[in-house]
């Protein structure tokens, strides 16, 4: 079997995939094949050498790999369609689908497919994805198949299946809630006299060195606070007038109303 990728759904996961597959020089773009109902919503990807198509089933009997990326409502759909197409002990499913569990999935394609959860979040295209990763799967060399393909597309964690849902809110919502910080700073760069290229320039920089900091450092993130702050300084007081503000307890409650949306939306009846 030719060593190709199939990305069932063709939405903005499924191209982010696409596009950091082919950015991290995995695939080249005519390895991957991606489907999705409305052809022309993905035709300019096809300009760029990638295979598309409405056929999930041809897709999936093309590909080593197979994602699916459509939506939580259409998955079940999808997973029944390919079913009769999937071939035992060559083929790998991961499925990027909120909210549908491992065992869910073999019960409609049966225990023959390996089959991988994985929730990673649109920065795929730029290859700096956090990708956590769920299985039950004996076979170590499919594992290193699936981590080893999202470790070029960022970063990747195995993780309990169990968290599945609450990794989803930290590192895909995260993203939103990451941009709504940067946007928020942003907006006060402008207040204060910068205009909004500039401030954007600078706020999104300022927050990448940051992470960086928090990743390279292994510190506690209060640590590295604590070497900018000085005692009756301008940032904290800052810091101090956020807080007044409820800052911290804003971003724990928005975390907290995301998963219980996910754990609702799972038939679970969150703590």
């Amino acid at each position: 079997m030719t060593e190709k990728i199939a990305i069932l759904g063709g939405g903005n996961i499924g191209l982010s995939l696409a596009k950091g597959l082919i950015k991290s020089r995995q695939y080249q773009p005519e390895d991957i094949i991606i489907t999705r109902r409305r052809l022309h919503m993905i035709e300019h990807i096809a300009a760029e050498g990638v295979g598309i198509t409405q056929d999930n089933v041809m897709a999936t009997r093309a590909a080593r790999i197979v994602f699916i990326t459509v939506k939580p409502q259409q998955a079940k759909e999808v997973l029944a369609e390919i079913a009769s197409s999937l071939q035992p002990d060559k083929q790998i499913l991961v499925s990027l689908v909120t909210g549908l569990g491992i065992g869910q999935i073999k019960a409609i394609i049966g225990n023959g497919i390996p089959v991988f959860l994985a929730m990673p979040n649109t920065a795929l295209a730029l290859c700096e994805s956090m990708t956590c990763i769920s299985h039950r799967e004996d076979k170590e060399k499919d594992a290193e198949v699936v981590t080893g393909l999202f470790d070029q597309l960022g970063k990747s964690l195995i993780i309990p299946e169990e968290l599945m849902g609450a990794s989803t809110v930290l590192a895909a919502c995260g993203v939103a809630f990451a941009l709504r910080f940067l946007r928020s700073i942003s907006q006060g760069g402008i207040e204060i006299g910068f205009d909004a290229e500039i401030s954007t320039l600078i706020a999104a920089q300022t927050l990448k060195g940051a992470a960086r900091m928090a990743q390279e450092s292994g510190n506690h993130p209060e640590h590295e606070i604590d070497r900018v702050t000085t005692p009756m300084g301008i940032t904290i007081s800052g810091l101090n007038e956020m807080e007044h503000n409820g800052f911290s307890s804003a971003l724990i409650k928005g975390l907290l109303a995301s998963y219980r949306k996910i754990e609702s939306l799972n038939g679970r009846k969150p703590e």
